[in-house]
Protein backbone atom coordinates (compact mmCIF):
# COMPACT_ATOMS: atom_id res chain seq x y z
CA UNK A 1 0.00 0.00 0.00
CA UNK A 2 1.39 3.56 -0.96
CA UNK A 3 1.48 6.07 1.55
CA UNK A 4 1.40 9.66 1.35
CA UNK A 5 2.27 12.33 3.75
CA UNK A 6 2.18 15.52 3.69
CA UNK A 7 3.95 18.36 5.01
CA UNK A 8 4.88 22.57 4.75
CA UNK A 9 1.64 23.99 6.64
CA UNK A 10 1.78 26.75 8.93
CA UNK A 11 0.60 30.02 9.99
CA UNK A 12 1.26 33.01 7.59
CA UNK A 13 -0.38 36.93 7.40
CA UNK A 14 -2.72 37.04 4.19
CA UNK A 15 -1.04 37.77 0.99
CA UNK A 16 2.18 35.71 2.32
CA UNK A 17 3.46 32.23 0.85
CA UNK A 18 3.85 28.74 1.97
CA UNK A 19 4.60 25.42 0.11
CA UNK A 20 3.21 22.27 1.12
CA UNK A 21 4.86 18.99 0.02
CA UNK A 22 3.35 15.53 -0.53
CA UNK A 23 6.27 12.17 -0.22
CA UNK A 24 4.43 9.07 -1.64
CA UNK A 25 6.30 5.87 -0.62
CA UNK A 26 5.50 4.52 -4.69
CA UNK A 27 4.79 5.81 -7.97
CA UNK A 28 1.10 7.12 -7.92
CA UNK A 29 -0.25 8.10 -11.57
CA UNK A 30 -2.01 11.04 -10.26
CA UNK A 31 -1.77 13.40 -7.18
CA UNK A 32 -3.76 16.26 -5.60
CA UNK A 33 -4.22 18.04 -2.87
CA UNK A 34 -7.93 18.74 -1.10
CA UNK A 35 -8.17 21.01 2.00
CA UNK A 36 -11.10 20.84 4.17
CA UNK A 37 -12.20 23.73 6.56
CA UNK A 38 -14.39 23.30 9.88
CA UNK A 39 -17.95 22.82 9.01
CA UNK A 40 -16.98 22.47 5.21
CA UNK A 41 -17.03 19.95 2.61
CA UNK A 42 -13.71 18.60 0.83
CA UNK A 43 -12.68 20.44 -2.02
CA UNK A 44 -9.84 20.06 -4.11
CA UNK A 45 -7.56 22.50 -4.65
CA UNK A 46 -4.84 21.50 -7.71
CA UNK A 47 -3.71 18.31 -8.95
CA UNK A 48 -1.15 16.98 -11.44
CA UNK A 49 -1.12 13.73 -13.53
CA UNK A 50 1.63 11.69 -14.69
CA UNK A 51 1.86 13.46 -17.74
CA UNK A 52 2.36 16.54 -16.14
CA UNK A 53 -0.92 18.10 -16.70
CA UNK A 54 -2.17 20.20 -14.26
CA UNK A 55 -5.76 21.28 -13.17
CA UNK A 56 -6.85 23.85 -9.93
CA UNK A 57 -9.62 24.89 -8.39
CA UNK A 58 -11.17 28.53 -9.72
CA UNK A 59 -10.10 29.76 -6.10
CA UNK A 60 -6.52 29.38 -6.21
CA UNK A 61 -5.93 29.79 -9.82
CA UNK A 62 -3.28 32.06 -10.58
CA UNK A 63 -2.11 32.18 -6.77
CA UNK A 64 -1.30 28.19 -6.64
CA UNK A 65 0.97 26.29 -8.62
CA UNK A 66 1.17 22.56 -8.36
CA UNK A 67 4.52 19.99 -9.35
CA UNK A 68 6.15 17.16 -9.31
CA UNK A 69 9.49 15.68 -9.01
CA UNK A 70 9.07 12.00 -9.81
CA UNK A 71 12.75 11.08 -9.22
CA UNK A 72 11.78 11.91 -5.11
CA UNK A 73 8.27 11.00 -5.26
CA UNK A 74 7.06 14.21 -4.14
CA UNK A 75 4.55 16.64 -4.72
CA UNK A 76 4.76 20.42 -4.26
CA UNK A 77 1.93 23.06 -4.00
CA UNK A 78 3.91 27.00 -3.81
CA UNK A 79 1.12 28.55 -2.22
CA UNK A 80 1.21 32.49 -2.83
CA UNK A 81 -0.90 35.32 -1.73
CA UNK A 82 -2.88 33.55 0.60
CA UNK A 83 -6.21 34.44 2.12
CA UNK A 84 -8.20 33.81 5.39
CA UNK A 85 -10.39 31.59 3.25
CA UNK A 86 -7.23 29.71 2.49
CA UNK A 87 -6.93 28.73 5.43
CA UNK A 88 -8.40 24.53 6.12
CA UNK A 89 -6.90 21.26 6.72
CA UNK A 90 -4.93 20.23 3.17
CA UNK A 91 -4.38 16.37 2.13
CA UNK A 92 -2.57 15.17 -0.18
CA UNK A 93 -4.26 12.30 -2.56
CA UNK A 94 -3.21 9.99 -4.88
CA UNK A 95 -4.49 7.45 -7.14
CA UNK A 96 -2.65 4.39 -9.08
CA UNK A 97 -4.78 4.83 -12.47
CA UNK A 98 -4.82 7.73 -14.72
CA UNK A 99 -7.83 9.63 -14.13
CA UNK A 100 -10.01 11.87 -16.56
CA UNK A 101 -8.84 15.37 -16.31
CA UNK A 102 -12.64 16.38 -15.81
CA UNK A 103 -12.32 14.70 -12.26
CA UNK A 104 -9.05 15.31 -11.30
CA UNK A 105 -10.73 17.63 -8.40
CA UNK A 106 -13.56 14.68 -7.80
CA UNK A 107 -12.12 13.39 -3.93
CA UNK A 108 -14.14 10.16 -4.54
CA UNK A 109 -11.74 9.03 -7.60
CA UNK A 110 -8.88 8.66 -5.11
CA UNK A 111 -7.88 5.70 -3.05
CA UNK A 112 -4.84 7.06 -1.19
CA UNK A 113 -4.70 9.86 1.35
CA UNK A 114 -2.34 11.02 3.58
CA UNK A 115 -2.94 13.20 6.64
CA UNK A 116 -3.19 16.68 7.13
CA UNK A 117 -1.10 19.35 7.60
CA UNK A 118 -3.12 22.84 8.52
CA UNK A 119 -2.50 25.83 6.88
CA UNK A 120 -3.73 29.32 8.73
CA UNK A 121 -3.94 32.60 6.92
CA UNK A 122 -4.35 35.53 9.67
CA UNK A 123 -6.21 38.75 8.08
Amino acid sequence: QVQLAASGGGSVQAGGSLRLSCITSGSVDTMSLFRQAPGAWREGVAAVRFDGSTTYADSVEDRFTISKDDAKNTLYLQMSSLKPEDTAMYYCAGARVVISQSYLLDADVYSLWGQGTQVTVSP
